[in-house]
């Protein structure tokens, strides 16, 4: 997993910065109903997203965690008083005390199907009969859009995905949560190009490949063959999923 402190100053720049949130953001609170209560953004990064959520529903006590210091901190600058530290794996707040709890590119980060259980039953505890978890699932497919870089990809060695849609929705029904809606929305600002994907093998993203491993060459030599090498291929295009806690009978 990256270190997200050290990712934390040009993590907003190199993802699609503000447009990116924003179409996150939306997406999100279609999923939400609209009424006063309490919501938790999960892994929230920077805030640029948490800091849409709030702003958008007023009647929502919105609260961002994060377990990066520099990501929290760079939250707290965008939501004062609404950002703290925490694991999610252990959230520190008691049961059923959200309306709403949301985590935007998180599943996908984590080590393995325990770790992702452990997110979406915390996600799950924290949440009021009622309430609504929202997650992004198959976050590392949707970068696969079929482009000639793709193409080039395709033998890359690559870790199974932990968020497909099937396996999240599985781990939340096991929690007693039931699906209440879907969305989908543009990475704006994400699509690659074949320069800036070379860049990304040699840091060691999306692969397992590291950056010594002379097949990291290989692809990259493939790469700088393609044509165009500065245009970005389309955006990918991220799916949501939502379930909710069914109310107390």
């Amino acid at each position: 997993m990256l270190d997200y402190d050290e990712e934390a100053d040009a993590y907003d720049a190199s993802r699609g910065g503000e447009p990116r949130a924003e179409a996150a953001a939306e997406a999100v609170l279609g999923l939400i109903p609209d009424r006063p209560g309490r919501l938790l953004d999960v892994a929230c990064g920077t805030g640029s997203v948490t800091r849409r959520l709030a702003a958008a529903r007023p009647a929502l006590r919105v609260t961002g965690a994060d377990l990066s210091a520099a990501m929290a901190g760079r939250a707290a600058h965008r939501l004062p008083g609404g950002i703290l530290r925490a694991d999610c794996r252990r959230l520190p707040f008691a049961d059923a005390t959200f309306d709403a709890v949301t985590g935007v590119w998180l599943l996908h980060l984590l080590s393995g199907p325990a770790e992702v259980r452990a997110v979406v039953a915390e996600c799950a505890r924290v949440l009021r009969p009622g309430g609504i978890y929202v997650t992004t699932v198959d976050k590392a497919g949707a970068h696969d859009v079929g482009s000639d870089i793709d193409a080039v990809l395709v033998p890359r060695p690559r870790r199974p995905a932990q968020d497909t849609a099937d396996a999240v929705t599985g781990y939340a029904a096991a929690e007693g949560l039931v699906p209440a809606g879907r969305a989908d929305f543009p990475g704006v600002g994400q699509g690659r190009s074949p320069r800036s994907t070379v860049a990304d093998l040699r840091r060691g993203w999306f692969t397992l490949l590291t950056p010594d491993d002379p097949r990291t060459e290989e692809f990259a030599a493939r790469l700088a063959r393609l044509p165009d090498q500065d245009r970005r291929r389309p955006d990918p295009v991220f799916s949501l999923r939502a379930f909710r806690r069914p109310a107390a009978t």
